[in-house]
Protein backbone atom coordinates (compact mmCIF):
# COMPACT_ATOMS: atom_id res chain seq x y z
CA UNK A 1 0.00 0.00 0.00
CA UNK A 2 1.32 3.73 -1.08
CA UNK A 3 1.55 6.09 1.50
CA UNK A 4 1.57 9.84 1.17
CA UNK A 5 3.33 11.49 4.68
CA UNK A 6 3.13 15.29 4.59
CA UNK A 7 4.13 17.67 6.97
CA UNK A 8 4.39 21.65 6.76
CA UNK A 9 8.33 21.07 6.61
CA UNK A 10 10.67 18.05 5.30
CA UNK A 11 14.26 17.86 6.63
CA UNK A 12 16.58 15.48 4.49
CA UNK A 13 18.74 15.06 7.07
CA UNK A 14 21.76 14.92 4.60
CA UNK A 15 22.82 18.85 4.49
CA UNK A 16 20.15 20.08 1.59
CA UNK A 17 17.60 22.84 2.12
CA UNK A 18 14.60 21.53 3.67
CA UNK A 19 11.29 21.86 1.60
CA UNK A 20 8.58 23.12 3.24
CA UNK A 21 5.16 21.60 2.15
CA UNK A 22 6.76 18.83 1.42
CA UNK A 23 5.97 14.70 1.41
CA UNK A 24 7.49 11.18 1.56
CA UNK A 25 5.79 8.55 -0.47
CA UNK A 26 6.13 5.14 1.40
CA UNK A 27 5.86 2.05 -0.23
CA UNK A 28 6.05 -1.27 1.80
CA UNK A 29 9.36 -0.33 3.80
CA UNK A 30 11.33 2.19 1.95
CA UNK A 31 10.66 5.44 0.42
CA UNK A 32 9.57 5.82 -2.56
CA UNK A 33 9.80 9.60 -3.15
CA UNK A 34 10.33 12.61 -1.25
CA UNK A 35 8.82 15.57 -2.98
CA UNK A 36 6.08 18.43 -2.82
CA UNK A 37 2.94 17.17 -1.56
CA UNK A 38 0.65 18.49 -4.50
CA UNK A 39 3.89 16.76 -7.27
CA UNK A 40 2.98 12.92 -4.90
CA UNK A 41 -0.63 13.42 -4.72
CA UNK A 42 -1.14 13.87 -8.30
CA UNK A 43 1.02 11.46 -9.67
CA UNK A 44 -0.53 9.13 -6.69
CA UNK A 45 -3.86 9.91 -6.49
CA UNK A 46 -5.04 6.64 -4.64
CA UNK A 47 -2.58 6.32 -1.88
CA UNK A 48 -3.15 7.02 1.82
CA UNK A 49 -2.61 10.58 2.86
CA UNK A 50 -1.02 10.49 6.21
CA UNK A 51 -1.42 14.84 7.25
CA UNK A 52 1.00 15.52 10.11
CA UNK A 53 2.01 19.02 11.97
CA UNK A 54 5.18 20.06 12.04
CA UNK A 55 8.28 19.10 10.41
CA UNK A 56 8.98 15.55 9.17
CA UNK A 57 12.58 14.23 9.55
CA UNK A 58 14.99 11.39 10.18
CA UNK A 59 14.10 9.58 13.25
CA UNK A 60 16.06 10.42 16.54
CA UNK A 61 19.00 8.40 18.48
CA UNK A 62 18.82 7.33 21.85
CA UNK A 63 22.42 7.26 23.00
CA UNK A 64 21.79 5.45 26.22
CA UNK A 65 20.27 2.10 25.36
CA UNK A 66 21.44 0.44 28.01
CA UNK A 67 20.39 2.74 30.44
CA UNK A 68 16.71 3.17 29.60
CA UNK A 69 16.17 -0.42 28.81
CA UNK A 70 18.56 -2.07 30.88
CA UNK A 71 19.36 -0.30 34.14
CA UNK A 72 15.86 0.84 34.43
CA UNK A 73 12.26 -1.19 35.21
CA UNK A 74 9.51 0.98 33.33
CA UNK A 75 6.47 0.05 35.79
CA UNK A 76 3.09 -1.63 34.63
CA UNK A 77 0.50 0.74 34.76
CA UNK A 78 -1.35 -2.18 36.89
CA UNK A 79 1.47 -1.89 39.58
CA UNK A 80 1.79 0.15 42.59
CA UNK A 81 5.12 1.47 41.80
CA UNK A 82 4.14 4.94 39.98
CA UNK A 83 4.56 5.88 36.15
CA UNK A 84 8.79 7.24 36.09
CA UNK A 85 11.37 4.39 35.29
CA UNK A 86 12.94 2.64 38.22
CA UNK A 87 16.70 2.55 39.07
CA UNK A 88 19.27 2.35 41.78
CA UNK A 89 17.98 1.21 44.84
CA UNK A 90 14.36 0.70 44.12
CA UNK A 91 15.47 -0.98 41.13
CA UNK A 92 17.64 -3.33 43.28
CA UNK A 93 14.57 -4.13 45.65
CA UNK A 94 12.37 -5.48 42.55
CA UNK A 95 12.84 -9.63 42.00
CA UNK A 96 13.77 -9.00 37.73
CA UNK A 97 12.77 -12.09 36.05
CA UNK A 98 13.68 -12.43 32.49
CA UNK A 99 9.95 -12.18 31.77
CA UNK A 100 9.73 -8.84 33.82
CA UNK A 101 12.28 -7.78 32.00
CA UNK A 102 10.93 -8.28 28.26
CA UNK A 103 7.85 -6.58 30.02
CA UNK A 104 9.59 -3.68 31.39
CA UNK A 105 11.58 -3.28 27.76
CA UNK A 106 8.55 -3.02 25.66
CA UNK A 107 7.33 -0.40 28.10
CA UNK A 108 10.77 1.76 27.70
CA UNK A 109 10.84 1.24 23.93
CA UNK A 110 7.16 2.71 23.81
CA UNK A 111 8.48 5.94 25.72
CA UNK A 112 11.45 5.87 23.31
CA UNK A 113 8.63 5.89 20.38
CA UNK A 114 6.72 8.94 21.75
CA UNK A 115 9.86 10.79 21.43
CA UNK A 116 10.81 10.04 17.90
CA UNK A 117 13.43 7.71 18.77
CA UNK A 118 13.95 5.19 15.65
CA UNK A 119 17.57 3.65 17.06
CA UNK A 120 19.29 3.25 20.26
CA UNK A 121 22.67 2.62 21.05
CA UNK A 122 23.92 -0.87 22.70
CA UNK A 123 25.43 -2.21 23.18
CA UNK A 124 22.91 -4.64 24.73
CA UNK A 125 23.10 -7.80 26.73
CA UNK A 126 19.55 -9.44 28.30
CA UNK A 127 18.48 -11.71 25.47
CA UNK A 128 14.73 -10.52 26.13
CA UNK A 129 15.23 -6.58 26.18
CA UNK A 130 16.91 -7.50 22.59
CA UNK A 131 13.92 -9.31 21.77
CA UNK A 132 11.47 -6.43 22.77
CA UNK A 133 13.56 -3.89 20.71
CA UNK A 134 13.69 -5.82 17.33
CA UNK A 135 10.38 -6.56 17.60
CA UNK A 136 9.60 -3.22 18.14
CA UNK A 137 11.63 -2.21 14.67
CA UNK A 138 14.22 0.00 16.66
CA UNK A 139 17.30 -0.28 15.65
CA UNK A 140 20.51 -1.38 17.91
CA UNK A 141 23.84 0.64 17.08
CA UNK A 142 26.39 -0.98 18.80
CA UNK A 143 30.44 0.81 18.52
CA UNK A 144 32.05 3.78 20.12
CA UNK A 145 30.67 5.80 17.43
CA UNK A 146 26.80 5.47 16.69
CA UNK A 147 25.97 5.77 12.48
CA UNK A 148 24.19 9.04 11.64
CA UNK A 149 20.53 8.86 10.57
CA UNK A 150 20.12 8.01 7.76
CA UNK A 151 18.62 11.07 4.92
CA UNK A 152 15.20 11.07 3.92
CA UNK A 153 15.53 9.67 0.38
CA UNK A 154 14.14 6.91 -2.11
CA UNK A 155 15.35 3.44 -1.57
CA UNK A 156 16.01 4.39 1.84
CA UNK A 157 14.03 2.60 4.83
CA UNK A 158 10.95 4.54 5.39
CA UNK A 159 12.40 5.38 9.07
CA UNK A 160 11.35 9.02 10.10
CA UNK A 161 9.39 11.04 13.16
CA UNK A 162 7.12 13.79 12.60
CA UNK A 163 7.81 16.72 15.56
CA UNK A 164 5.24 19.74 16.12
CA UNK A 165 7.24 22.25 18.09
CA UNK A 166 9.00 20.11 20.48
CA UNK A 167 6.79 17.04 21.01
CA UNK A 168 6.88 13.76 18.74
CA UNK A 169 3.10 13.18 17.41
CA UNK A 170 4.45 10.15 15.08
CA UNK A 171 7.30 7.80 14.98
CA UNK A 172 7.53 5.58 11.97
CA UNK A 173 9.72 2.44 11.09
CA UNK A 174 10.01 0.49 8.06
CA UNK A 175 7.15 2.01 6.97
CA UNK A 176 5.05 1.39 9.75
CA UNK A 177 3.33 3.41 12.06
CA UNK A 178 4.94 2.78 15.41
CA UNK A 179 3.75 5.98 17.70
CA UNK A 180 1.33 8.34 17.23
CA UNK A 181 0.40 11.28 19.47
CA UNK A 182 -3.93 11.10 20.55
Amino acid sequence: MLTIHTADLVVFGDGRPSLPGGAVLVEGRRIAAVEAYEDLAAARPTARVRRWPGRLTPGLLNPHGPEVLEQSYHPDPREDLGTEPLTGEALSALDMTDTRWGASARRGVQRLLAQGTVAVAGPLRRPTVIDAVHRSGLKIQNGSTPAARPPLLPGADATFAIFDATECVATVINGRLLHRRR
